[in-house]
């Protein structure tokens, strides 16, 4: 997941980088307003952490911007500031969760996975272990960096979530790649392409196991 995060505190900022890389996000960070800014309107993020005390364009400037623009990425915002006052005008404008600083990591981290969950649908995102899978975009991570996937290592990773624990057999793999592409799959490449995408899924927190005989099964594996 790629996020923005705007925060003009270098030791905080740096705090927050490190654990949500963690936590498998891609972290841009915007020391300041006028950046931050820029950035909202230009490029495309999966979710926004916003501090609204942010120099040069104040962070409630920023998010108002934002939303004028037409972003409809779920915003998060960050404040010293707990009064009812700034959360309604943060709500009001554009804001989809409010955060009050001093906060704890695995709070915010909640929030930012809930604040995605309700963005996207369900059923086209799917987070396990260090591994995010995007099926509308057909996008893979492991721990926030890309991985590139091949169509069949693609449509192997699916069959394997699809029947994660349990034991998917070569046959169900070779008739999920025919039926994608036409093409009629030999089952004596399965493990080439079951290589390849273990060395891909390497620390991800899942391991492909071989059934001899029988097939595949994807579990959690490490700490």
């Amino acid at each position: 997941m790629n996020v923005l995060l705007a925060e003009d505190d270098v030791l905080l900022a740096d705090v927050l980088q490190q654990e949500l890389s963690r936590a498998s996000f891609r972290v841009e960070w915007a020391d300041n307003g006028a950046v931050a800014d820029y950035l909202l309107r230009k490029q495309d993020y999966d979710i926004a952490i916003l501090d609204l005390g942010l120099p040069l364009v104040d962070g409630l400037t920023v998010l108002k911007r934002a939303r004028e623009a037409g972003r409809t990425l779920p915003i998060l915002v960050l404040t010293a500031q707990d009064g009812l006052e700034q959360r309604l005008a943060g709500l009001n404008a554009g804001a989809d969760d409010y955060v009050i600083k001093p906060f704890d990591m695995p709070e915010l981290e909640a929030r930012l996975q809930a604040l995605l969950r309700r963005s996207r649908p369900a059923a086209q995102l799917l987070q396990l272990r260090r591994l995010t899978l995007d099926r509308a975009q057909r996008r893979a991570s492991v721990a926030g960096q890309p991985v590139d996937l091949s169509p069949r290592e693609w449509l192997l990773l699916e069959a394997l979530l699809a029947g994660r624990d349990q034991v998917v057999s070569k046959a169900a793999i070779v008739q999920a790649w025919s039926a994608a592409d036409g093409d009629e799959a030999a089952a004596g490449s399965i493990e080439v392409y079951i290589h390849r995408l273990r060395r891909k899924l390497e620390g991800s927190g899942l391991a492909i196991r071989t059934a001899r005989g029988v097939g595949y099964l994807l579990e959690t594996a490490g700490p």
